[in-house]
């Protein structure tokens, strides 16, 4: 291997290690070097849906191999999930429906910051988990359940990659301002979207459809942002992601 490829992977390398430790639960290492800067990792946020796909697959068919009824392995899953998130996309959902409540931008983005949860953010974290639920639980006998899962994790990420980069930052800081390159780098697309379209040929015409119901989801998820914030945040990447999911779920339930 020449000394140049080799700096290359080791480059991708410490760039997913960054993706799985910013959106992730899961160990990932440590530095012992300044970490690559977070625009050079956002190749990689689609493909950490793998590994959470992965988890949240294994538990439901556990679950289900245990005997357990749907809906509860459906529910085991999605802890699981959200264990090895933190939580991310949740906090992100409640935060951002929130803020909507607020007068003006200012306020919705003061709301957004409020570490605490009104009963707007409550509500939609309620809906969010309990659609989750059922439709994971309903995925539990359905062939191709890993392929998926594995599909919902990464279209609902790549998803949120693309609001990343189509909305400018509503912040001067936070997650949302740091992930966001000068300028518009496509080519960050292709990891992801490339495994979407692999999981898509396993899964089949359910699969095309299930990423259409995430890109339609995460561009009203955007449009919304754009209108109240005139922006993204990183609550807003959060809630992108966790509605595509729920929806690409809910059409893998129907469709498979």
């Amino acid at each position: 291997m020449s000394d140049s490829l080799s700096v290359r992977l080791g480059e991708r390398i410490r760039e997913t290690r960054l993706a799985l430790m910013m959106l992730t639960r899961l160990p990932a290492g440590s530095f012992p070097m300044p970490p690559p800067p977070m625009t050079a990792a956002r190749w990689a946020f689609p493909l950490t849906g793998l590994p959470l796909g992965l988890i949240g697959w294994a538990v439901l068919a556990g679950g289900s191999a245990l005997g357990l009824a749907s809906l509860a392995a459906g529910i085991l899953a999605l802890i699981a999930m959200a264990l090895a998130t933190g939580g991310l996309h949740h906090d992100g959902l409640a935060d951002f429906i929130d803020g909507l409540g607020g007068r003006d931008r200012a306020r919705r983005l003061e709301i957004m910051r409020d570490s605490r949860v009104g009963s707007y953010g409550a509500l939609a974290l309620i809906l969010a988990v309990g659609l989750g639920a059922a439709s994971l639980g309903a995925l539990a006998e359905a062939p191709c359940s890993a392929a998926a899962l594995l599909l919902a994790g990464v279209g609902s990420r790549f998803a949120m990659l693309l609001v990343l980069d189509g909305l400018p930052p509503a912040r001067a800081d936070g997650l949302g301002r740091m992930a966001t390159p000068g300028r518009p780098d496509r080519s960050a697309w292709l990891p992801g979207l490339s495994v979407a379209l692999l999981l898509c040929l396993i899964t089949g015409v359910a699969g095309v459809l299930a990423v259409a119901a995430m890109l339609g989801t995460a561009a009203l998820v955007a449009r919304k942002a754009r209108a109240a914030l005139g922006g993204q945040t990183g609550d807003v990447l959060g809630a992108t992601q966790l509605c595509a999911e729920t929806a690409g779920w809910l059409v893998l339930s129907a469709a498979l």
